[in-house]
């Protein structure tokens, strides 16, 4: 039996990588899922793969630092499928550089996006969560929030700062019978660990016991996970997803 049968999932960052895996994780569990992405081309294009699954899809173009654009979009959604199950907010972006060379627009991109996201879209379906007493959100973080980066500063305190806010919503929510939880990906293969080099590439897998990357199929089957009826008695918890890199 499908795990999520008629559950309408909201996946943030859905267009490719590890949110594309979770999209597709979920309708093939039986959700129907809105597929939330930068661009109306590749939330569209996600949208047409989970409805050749023979699930319901519904793509939003949204910028997630947007509150206004956030805003429109949840009341739209909400309007359109009547409730909200399951959220994800798994948008995040990059801006890579050395903290004496950083300058305030890489830091501000990636903290709006990546944290000022995740609070935007779980604010905008709060309430609605809240009255039907049931409900799933699972924010994607990183290992890197757990060990920093050099380089990464503006990275790390996303990230680091969504498992605070992950165990703040927690005990927010808890008594109305809706879970939060992080997943904290270890090295993937996505678009972004493709563009490191080689020698870069062999010193993180020294760093890794299991000595493979993650793929995105690995943390999709977390979320599931912690989206499923199997997680119904764990919240403010933080999953790493690593090979066992940082335990």
């Amino acid at each position: 039996m499908n795990q999520l049968t008629n559950q309408i999932a909201v996946v943030t960052g859905a267009g490719r990588g590890i949110g594309r895996a979770i999209a597709l994780k979920f309708a093939a569990e039986g959700a129907d899922v809105v597929c939330v992405s930068r661009t109306q081309e590749n939330s569209e294009k996600v949208a047409a793969e989970i409805r050749a699954l023979g699930r319901k899809a519904w793509p939003q173009a949204v910028d997630v630092a947007d509150a206004a654009a956030v805003n429109a979009a949840a009341g739209k959604i909400l309007a359109e499928c009547g409730r909200v199950d399951i959220l994800v907010n798994n948008a995040g972006v990059t801006r890579d550089n050395l903290l004496m060379r950083m300058s305030e627009a890489e830091w501000d991109a990636v903290l709006n996006t990546n944290l000022k996201g995740a609070f935007l879209f779980t604010k905008a379906f709060s309430r609605a969560l809240i009255k039907q007493r049931s409900g799933r959100i699972i924010n994607v973080a990183s290992v890197i929030g757990l060990i920093g980066n050099a380089g990464q500063s503006n990275y790390a305190a996303s990230k680091a700062g969504l498992f605070g806010f992950t165990q703040s919503v927690a005990r927010e929510f808890a008594s109305r019978g809706i879970t939060a939880n992080c997943l904290a990906p270890g090295f993937i293969e996505t678009d972004m660990t493709a563009e490191l080099n080689a020698e870069l590439k062999a010193s993180i897998l020294k760093q890794i016991p299991m000595g493979r990357f993650g793929t995105a199929e690995d943390v999709a089957n977390a979320a599931l996970f912690l989206a499923s009826p199997s997680a119904s008695y764990v919240t403010g918890q933080v999953l790493t997803v690593d090979g066992g890199m940082v335990m």
